[in-house]
């Protein structure tokens, strides 16, 4: 209760005062309370994620019995199978026999479960309601990523050494939930504070990694953490972004590489943009566009190996139309082109990409363009790197 009653302001306003004072028996007492606070929160919030996993389960599962039931009722009812009805009026001289019944598949075992309980209610009988109710918290979202805590004063400042974030690791063994993270699982210190993304890791599997400040000077999601894998808005107001920026995405497009390179196209593109005087004009300029569609597994997308050797399909938020963007110049081209290397033949006189491999899986999610089925991507350029 106090995890979640008590302003994080306060526990860096804390852990400030710690670091400037002397060492006192009040101090270390009361730096232990808040970090075994922290420990409770994270158990808390892993138990809210299994509660709603297992309770979309439990509706998905209800959903296939009543889809069977549903099939069963209407075979008894309407009789023979439909190809059977048709191969006897053929054999009647032409007669046809219309047969209207629903279907009898129960839901693709590849949909996740989780992008079945948005329509789960819905598909339940009248005076029906979910097992449990709906699940419903402001600690967890499904879907996104868990924020966990940890309470470890850093001397740095507000980078973490080696050595607080191996303390920042001891909390979670202590809390009893590091053999329960997952990859892409957010670690905030809150005694950093709670600005932009300060203090927080990201978990891949193995270690505690710190955020990537290539593009950002807040820090992206790290190269490690591959899309795909996750849905588009896994990390959605969990990992900030700078300003009115979209969020970085790394994804390998070299295996729909043959499909986007047959549709590209050089548009022209209307784009509203800021000016240094904090007004907004618009300017045309070129682009080149293509799209590829992901489909259903088994078989039609690649296998995502992630950091701790976990092999996962993609995300069924991905599925369906991915438009690509690159900038509407031969350095763009170029840049595309090596994106999909391995796919296509390159022309005399082409541009060798200057960017390194990682730098090939930058993209940035265009959240105003996107919607459920349609995502879009623009790529990032060597130019906007913030490192050199």
């Amino acid at each position: 209760m106090r995890g979640v009653s008590v302003p994080v302001h306060v526990y860096a306003q804390f852990a400030f005062s710690t670091l400037i004072s002397p060492p006192s028996e009040d101090n270390a007492r009361l730096v232990n309370r808040m970090k075994k606070e922290t420990r409770a929160f994270n158990r808390i919030v892993i138990r809210l994620r299994a509660q709603a996993e297992a309770d979309v389960e439990q509706v998905a599962a209800l959903r296939r019995r009543q889809s069977n039931g549903q099939s069963q009722s209407q075979r008894q009812h309407n009789g023979p199978p439909l190809s059977w009805s048709a191969g006897a009026a053929q054999g009647q001289g032409g007669k046809h026999r219309s047969v209207s019944r629903q279907s009898s598949r129960a839901p693709s075992p590849t949909n996740s479960a989780w992008s079945q309980a948005a329509s789960s209610q819905a598909h339940l009988p009248l005076g029906t309601s979910p097992p449990s109710g709906g699940f419903r918290s402001p600690l967890f979202r499904l879907r996104r990523a868990p924020l966990l805590r940890v309470f470890v004063p850093s001397p740095e400042g507000d980078w973490l050494s080696d050595a607080s974030v191996l303390e920042c690791e001891t909390e979670l063994r202590k809390a009893g939930i590091l053999p329960l993270l997952r990859v892409g699982d957010v670690i905030w210190d809150i005694a950093l504070g709670d600005e932009g993304n300060v203090g927080r890791l990201v978990w891949d599997g193995r270690y505690l990694i710190d955020l990537d400040y290539t593009f950002s000077h807040i820090g992206d999601v790290p190269p490690s953490v591959l899309a795909l894998a996750f849905p588009p808005s896994y990390f959605h107001r969990v990992i900030r972004v700078a300003g009115d920026r979209n969020p970085i995405a790394h994804l390998d497009i070299r295996f729909w590489g043959e499909e986007i390179i047959t549709n590209l196209q050089l548009l022209q593109d209307r784009v509203r943009t800021e000016t240094p005087q904090g007004t907004y004009h618009t300017v045309v300029r070129w682009v080149h566009r293509s799209s590829f569609t992901i489909h259903a597994p088994p078989g039609s997308a690649p296998v995502i190996t992630l950091p701790n050797r976990e092999r996962r399909v993609v995300d069924p938020s991905w599925r369906g139309t991915v438009v690509i963007e690159a900038e509407g110049t031969n350095e763009g081209l170029s840049d595309l082109h090596a994106r999909c290397r391995g796919q296509y033949q390159p022309r005399a006189g082409d541009i060798a990409p200057a960017p390194g491999e990682r730098e090939r899986m930058v993209w940035r999610v265009l959240r105003e363009r996107s919607r459920p089925g349609e995502i879009w991507l623009r790529a990032v350029s060597h130019k906007e790197r913030l490192i050199l």
